[in-house]
């Protein structure tokens, strides 16, 4: 689905990435794991849109891509669910899951928003990724921090089409609101989309994803797949002890 090679990025003399190299397959989870510094966010950043790569290339679905903002990569189906969520406080559930892409109704020079149709929309889409759903009425500052995550991953499934990245879909959540989440998380790789998913949580990492790949300041240590590997190898990887 997306290929990755030999990317690299600066910013001034800071080398946030070297020739670093991924590929994603539909179907498929991938755990990007590192220190903080590792170049995760920027690498992300570059597959979402937001930057460009120094030097390398990217292709998504076999042709050679050069995103210039990340309108045009969700355009292709790509969506990214940050760590901030990119979520409106004051408006409704049903209000950021169409966010951007309102749909209206009536006469040209006349439309309003269609809610009733939104909010069916919203209700079918959360139901479809999670079994306990947030009132899709409420505004989603009064939500929870594990009920915002389902509203923002939810979204991003509902949109994205062919790859989804998630930038610690579960930091500070707690055990039940992470289930949840993982929850949606493996209904959208049953969906066959390719998942890319950023943690510091190695217990995660090793429940979801089918393979990971290790970044250390910048450089690629290795990839290893979930099945082979132990959490201790990839904590040697993300120190040091184990090098590129």
């Amino acid at each position: 689905m997306l290929r990755v090679e030999a990317v690299s990025k600066s910013f001034g003399a800071i080398v946030a990435l070297q020739d670093v190299s991924m590929a994603l397959a539909s179907g498929e989870v991938t755990g990007l794991v590192g220190d903080n510094g590792a170049g995760k966010s920027t690498l992300v950043k570059i597959i979402s849109g937001v930057l460009r790569p120094d030097t390398g290339s990217v292709e998504f679905e076999g042709a050679r891509v050069n995103f210039a903002s990340p309108a045009e990569a969700r355009a292709h189906g790509i969506e990214t669910v940050y760590q901030d969520l990119a979520l409106v406080g004051n408006l409704t559930v049903w209000a950021n899951v169409y966010l951007g892409r309102e749909l209206t109704r009536g006469p040209r020079f006349m439309h309003i928003l269609d809610k009733p149709i939104m909010i069916a929309n919203t209700r079918a889409i959360l139901k479809r990724f999670v079994r306990d759903a947030p009132p899709i009425d409420e505004s989603v500052e009064m939500l929870s921090g594990g009920q915002r995550q389902i509203v923002a991953i939810s979204r991003a499934g509902a949109w994205g089409s062919k790859l989804i990245v998630m930038d610690e879909p579960t930091a500070a959540l707690g055990v039940a609101e992470t289930a949840k989440v993982e929850e949606i998380i493996h209904g959208l790789r049953a969906r066959n989309l390719a998942i890319l998913i950023i943690s510091h949580n190695l217990d995660q990492v090793f429940r979801l994803a089918d393979r990971v790949c290790v970044l250390r300041r910048g450089v690629q240590v290795g990839w290893r797949q979930v099945k082979e590997t132990s959490g201790d190898e990839i904590i040697s990887m993300i120190t040091g002890l184990i090098k590129a």
